[in-house]
């Protein structure tokens, strides 16, 4: 009888931190499983909360909304200033900062023009008709006319121009804020690597990590806030702000926007590799924060975590393209811009052509590039346009008590485009950058 020879199976050095590193993605899936279904629990509970219509309850909601969105306002100034800065004094010597810059603004002219387009083609197909003059006409007194005064384009770049390095912080002017932060990270990558410039650096990121600590703080509290917003608007759901008699327009609108954000957003993905359903789940708390915050600024804190510790992306990638898209990629208000001036402009009489209509896409594009993320900006930005131009304005004063539910819609939609713009930029990058980047994790 043959003795049965035993061979050994080697086992590789590495299988057990492999293992480890397996259960704890499994455990990470997991949790943001579990924060998901507690967020929407949330938001079931605070919009049947809303609709009981107890005026008690709704001054409560009120109180509690504002609270988190203070809250949220108070660290995106600082989460815009430091992620930047942090990010360029290491990256903006390096060549590779160009590839990260020109890829976040070529994926976010791409789907801001597309969103545009979405809007323009819904709007020729559903072709809303004129509003009656009188309706109109007994409107304007709803109309915001005194901010007109400082919202004149020329007004509206030059204040872009820091004349003093704390007021954009304080005013929470973005554009602002973007430019001295950028020219700050610059400025210090590009200094001689004394002693002093080391510690300058070693404490901004000290102040990052003590930021991003706060955040998470409000993060795991949120629970609470989003049942507040939930009942907010359900609230006003019941109230009858929802239901207008613009109808048509609303449709074109609201439709374009989710168009945007179910189809083209998820075709952009698809066609760089990424499942839209696994990026979707893993930044859906930042769509949620912005759905109720109704700013893209706001929300900056979350969309950064989210994007870093959900999706998994390099740090040096999200600090970097994130703030920026926060101030220039704004889809849902190009397509708000846009279709709002060719309702007016059609209502005024002007004759909509397409090349008219492809014209005004353009403007509408740069228009919202121009926008600082914050709420209503896109509505403000499109009654200075139309002032200028002699549209009838009192039909910004027909769509202003709706403009609430818009602009939830919109800075959801803005914040989704965000995280694809990040996720696609990561993909593209993430085997081409140097370990100097990668440092940044």
């Amino acid at each position: 009888m043959s003795e049965k020879k035993k061979t050994s199976v080697e086992v590789p050095q590495d299988v057990d931190s492999a293992a480890q590193n397996a259960i704890n993605k499994s455990a990470a899936s997991g949790a943001n499983r579990k924060q998901l279904i507690l967020w929407m629990g949330a938001l079931v509970l605070g919009g049947i909360l809303g609709f009981m219509g107890s005026e008690l309850l709704n001054e409560f909601f009120n109180f509690v909304a504002t609270v988190f969105t203070k809250l949220f306002q108070a660290v995106a100034i600082p989460t815009i200033a430091l992620s930047i800065i942090t990010t360029l004094c290491k990256l903006g010597a390096k060549k590779n900062t160009g590839r990260i810059f020109e890829r976040a603004l070529t994926y976010t002219f791409l789907t801001t023009i597309s969103a545009a387009a979405v809007g323009m083609f819904l709007y020729i197909w559903v072709a809303p008709e004129n509003l009656p003059e009188e309706i109109v006409g007994a409107a304007v007194s709803s109309v915001p006319l005194e901010k007109l005064g400082s919202l004149s384009y020329y007004d509206h770049f030059l204040s872009v121009i820091p004349n003093n390095l704390l007021k954009p912080f304080i005013e929470g002017n973005v554009l602002s804020v973007v430019m001295i932060s950028a020219a700050m990270g610059m400025g210090l990558a590009f200094m001689p690597k004394t002693e002093n410039q080391k510690a300058l650096v070693k404490a901004l990121n000290g102040l990052q990590e003590l930021l991003f600590t706060l955040i998470r703080g409000i993060i795991t509290i949120l629970p609470i806030g989003i049942v507040a917003f939930a009942a907010q608007l359900s609230a006003q759901i019941e109230a009858g702000v929802v239901l207008g008699s613009l109808g048509k327009y609303v449709l074109v609108v609201i439709g374009g926007n989710c168009i945007q954000f179910f189809i083209i957003l998820p075709l952009f993905l698809l066609a760089r590799g990424l499942n839209p359903m696994t990026v979707f789940r893993q930044m859906s708390p930042a769509v949620a924060v912005a759905l109720f915050t109704k700013s893209s600024a706001a929300t900056l804190p979350v969309t950064l975590s989210s994007a870093e510790n959900n999706m998994k992306v390099n740090p040096a990638i999200s600090r970097f393209v994130l703030p920026i898209c926060t101030t220039i990629n704004m889809n849902g208000c190009a397509a708000f811009i846009l279709v709002t001036s060719l309702f007016m402009l059609q209502n005024a009489g002007y004759e909509l052509t397409m090349g008219t209509m492809v014209s005004w896409l353009f403007v509408s594009v740069l228009m919202a590039v121009g926008n600082a993320g914050v709420p209503m900006g896109c509505y403000f930005l499109t009654l200075s346009l139309m002032s200028s131009v002699g549209a009838p304005l009192g039909i910004m004063g027909i769509i202003l008590p709706i403009y609430a539910i818009i602009d939830m819609i919109e800075t959801a939609e803005n914040v989704w485009s965000d995280s694809t713009v990040c996720a696609m930029v990561n993909n593209d990058l993430k085997d081409k950058l140097g370990d100097s980047f990668n440092s940044l994790q």
